[in-house]
């Protein structure tokens, strides 16, 4: 279980995401949520399942089944981020968040 607290851990800090928020966007209470990462509770297979999308990984990573992760640069990083908060997005929210990032583009085109 300490493995699948700590990768809980270190992914969400990569991603920028506290406890409170990974629990929100996996619909858990934080107090659930913090069972997991202190290694108190293991989630079942549908909640592994919601928490690794959520983290923008696979379920053997998170379990420690795969360790083979390349080094990512921050470029990589903020992506998976981006990614990350799009998953759980409403199709409005998702498409608010486009048009902005298609007017930082378009600035930075000028």
């Amino acid at each position: 279980m300490e493995i699948f607290a700590n990768n809980l851990r270190r992914r969400a800090q990569e991603l920028g995401l506290s406890n409170a928020e990974v629990a929100r966007r996996v619909g858990l209470s934080e107090r659930r949520y913090a069972h997991y990462v202190s290694g108190r509770n293991e989630p079942d297979l549908g909640m592994l399942l919601k928490i690794a999308e959520v983290l923008n990984s696979t379920p053997n990573l998170l379990l420690g089944l795969d360790t083979e992760e390349p080094d990512k640069g921050k470029r990589t990083v903020l992506i998976e981020r981006l990614n990350a908060a799009a998953a759980v997005m409403t199709d409005d929210d998702l498409q608010a968040a486009v048009a902005q990032a298609e007017a930082v583009i378009a600035v930075r085109r000028k």
